[in-house]
């Protein structure tokens, strides 16, 4: 092979070798740090969206009797944290944004979302390392829960709660 090509190749293994050096600095960077909060959050309230000014606020509706209220944290380091559902979508991982932050080594700073469509909750796993189980079972789109039914997020269990 000719000098220029022996030169080429190695050029070309460096930046290879330098694009993935810094993309696995970027991963553990947004691991350890959590996404970037916008310059209106960190101030105060956020500025209200286009499609809020556009409607009227509405008063916050009651739950129906027997539907839950509350997702609890029942089984890990943060047992007894708890979210109001009336709050939803909520989301759940180790990230600042997070409306129950929990201290697992094996969930992800933005790891997994509840929220609801009408009267059931879904629980939907964010594309995490170690997933999201509902009962035994690794969910991969987003799942209806009920009250009582064991969510595991790493080595903590949730669940949805009256």
């Amino acid at each position: 092979m000719s000098e220029l090509t022996l030169f080429l190749i190695r050029m070309a293994f460096l930046a290879i070798l330098w694009i993935f050096v810094l993309s696995a600095i970027s991963v553990i960077r947004s691991d350890m740090f959590g996404a970037r909060v916008p310059e209106t959050a960190r101030n105060g309230a956020p500025a209200p969206s286009r499609k809020a000014k556009a409607t009227k606020t509405k008063a916050p509706r009651k739950p129906r009797r027997g539907a839950p209220t509350h997702l609890i944290v029942v089984e890990g380091e943060n047992a007894g944290v708890r979210a109001e559902l009336a709050d939803a979508p909520l989301l759940i991982g180790r990230g600042s944004d997070a409306a129950i932050k929990l201290d697992d080594d094996y969930v992800s700073t933005r790891h997994a979302r509840v929220a609801a469509s009408g009267d059931e909750w879904f629980v939907e796993d964010l594309g995490s390392t170690n997933g999201t189980y509902v009962g035994p079972v690794r969910i991969t789109q987003p799942t209806t829960i009920g009250p009582g039914v064991q969510v595991r997020v790493g080595k903590t269990i949730l669940e949805l709660r009256k």
